[in-house]
């Protein structure tokens, strides 16, 4: 039965980011998607990495231990031991998931604190978690999209799709992105309104569609 990982990370309760992500998943239940493991990052925030960490790395490259399965072998201190029992429970559910959403908004050009944390706390080297899916619900204040101004200040969306690609091996990451929120409250921006109702309707209809056609996806 498919399993979808579900992330958010933004710092507001009610956020387009999260709105997305709802949608996504909620059409993905009706389209006959299986279980969903739910995470809120940002009210439950992950620890940010230690030494410990570091030195699990270490060894994992050391030994050559690529095999997620065969990570804890790579655990030998009370340091490493207490690093992986925060480790241990975030990386089983990534793993487990056939489809991972993440609920990204943009802050400062970049993602939320609370995602690059759990970023750091599941990511190993030489990792390989292909042929899994990844999702993001983006919403930014501003527009970013090819060819438009600001798109070489993106280091969110483009650092995600490289991140999955040069980490975990996933190439055909998707990025479902609701643009010119801040036009709701920015009277520089206030012109632009329609185009922010527009793109995010158009997110709505792409999150709804994107879980459909995921809803029977397996990694077997």
């Amino acid at each position: 039965m498919p399993h979808l990982l579900h992330l958010d990370s933004s710092a507001r309760r009610d956020s387009f980011s999260r709105r997305l992500g709802a949608t996504f998943a909620t059409a993905w239940r009706t389209a006959g998607g299986g279980t969903v493991t739910y995470r809120d990052l940002a009210a439950e925030p992950v620890p940010p990495i230690g030494e410990a960490w570091t030195r699990i790395c270490d060894t994992l490259l050391r030994e050559g231990i690529t095999d997620i399965d065969r990570y804890a072998e790579a655990v030998r201190t009370d340091e490493e031991r207490a690093a992986w029992a925060v480790i241990e429970p975030l990386l089983a559910e990534l793993v487990a998931a056939d489809v991972v959403l993440i609920g990204a908004p943009m802050y400062n050009f970049g993602v939320p604190a609370a995602l690059k944390a759990w970023i750091d706390q599941v990511t190993f080297p030489k990792m390989v978690l292909a042929p899994r899916k990844f999702v993001v619900a983006s919403a930014r204040g501003g527009a970013y999209g090819p060819g438009l101004p600001r798109e070489p200040y993106d280091h969110q969306g483009r650092y995600l799709l490289d991140f999955f690609r040069g980490h975990y091996a996933v190439d055909d990451a998707e990025i479902i992105s609701a643009e010119l929120v801040n036009a709701r409250v920015d009277p520089a921006l206030a012109a632009r309104l329609d185009e922010h109702r527009e793109s995010s309707a158009d997110a709505t209809r792409a999150a709804r569609e994107l879980a459909e056609k995921l809803a029977h996806f397996t990694c077997s």
